[in-house]
């Protein structure tokens, strides 16, 4: 089980996802999996069936491994998910939309066109976008004040996180009612004050990548060493606290962290950090990868993926249990 979640079997409200990738099926699952109705559309009508397929039987799958999330067996929430034809029939009485289409700033401006013409005054619109803020498509719209980014991490099924991430003209009671309905379908949300690049994940992210660039680039460890830095040293630490209570932790409190260690950090950054942006160029990705196909070559990676799962599904149990003491 994932993360700690309210009303399991009791919430019959309604919830619309737009687009029915693989972000749009891990939402459907988690909204089923605490007893919303959920209707799911996409313009691919082969692209919906396919979908609704691997809804159920991953959900099987999952009940069957002990990972399904929720106190509903998986045929109940299977249940609570409907194919839908047309938008409209979508969207039609939806307290939530979640829309998952692909990363793409056109698509986007003119998916949400398309939402706002069916929005009602109560209902929350919130984009999956991972980077692209809702200022950058919702500004002529409409109900652009019931209009926010709701950004999950992949996977959002086991990772449990999401950025609430709201344009300079959403309602704050938006903002509010965003969040909590996060906080009842079981994930963890954080609210940013506002619009900034990356949001916040990933602006960590593409700091811990860009010294793993350098790091290869100049030879100081391997891929595979670069990894193990992360998944047997820094995830581990992380996986229950963040950089800021380890420093607090590290010390007798951050005041004495930053007077003990702070030149020592500063100087690191002076003397090793590259000038940003790193530029992730293909020959040194090639290099990379030519490293990984020797233990992980791309016919793999499917099964890689479910290994993943696995485990982050384990922590998160892990997780949950600590949250219940």
């Amino acid at each position: 089980m994932a993360a700690k979640s309210g009303m399991e079997g009791e919430n019959k409200s309604k919830i619309a996802i737009v687009g029915s990738g693989l972000i749009g099926q891990n939402w459907a699952m988690i909204f089923a999996s605490v007893g919303y109705r959920v209707a799911i559309y996409d313009v691919v009508p082969e692209q919906l069936t396919r979908a609704h397929a691997l809804i159920k039987d991953t959900l099987g799958r999952y009940e069957k491994e002990g990972h399904l999330r929720g106190k509903l067996t998986s045929t109940e929430q299977i249940q609570n998910i409907t194919a839908c034809s047309s938008l409209t029939d979508c969207l039609e009485g939806a307290v939530h939309v979640q829309e998952c289409v692909p990363e793409d700033l056109n698509l986007k401006v003119t998916v949400f066109q398309e939402l706002d013409k069916h929005c009602s005054n109560g209902m929350v619109v919130a984009s999956s976008s991972s980077c692209l803020p809702a200022s950058s498509f919702t500004e002529s719209l409409e109900h652009r004040n019931n209009m926010l980014v709701a950004h999950p991490i992949n996977p959002p099924y086991f990772i449990p996180l999401v950025e609430i991430v709201p344009a300079p003209w959403t309602d704050q009671a938006v903002v509010n009612k965003t969040r909590a309905l996060m906080e009842n379908i079981g994930q963890s949300p954080v609210t940013l004050k506002y619009e900034a690049p990356g949001f916040a994940l990933n602006r960590m992210q593409y700091a811990i990548i860009n010294e793993s660039w350098n790091m290869y680039q100049t030879g100081l460890l391997s891929a595979e060493d670069i990894d193990r830095v992360c998944h047997t040293g820094l995830g581990l630490r992380y996986a229950f606290i963040g950089p800021l209570e380890t420093m607090h932790l590290n010390a007798n409190g951050m005041v004495d962290y930053c007077q003990r260690y702070a030149d020592g950090a500063e100087k690191v950054q002076k003397e090793t950090f590259k000038q940003i942006p790193v530029k992730y160029d293909i020959p040194t990705a090639e290099k990379i990868q030519e490293e990984f196909e020797s233990y992980l070559p791309l016919d793999k990676i499917p099964q890689r993926r479910t290994w993943r799962d696995g485990w982050l599904a384990a922590l998160a149990s892990l997780k949950l249990a600590d949250d219940k003491k």
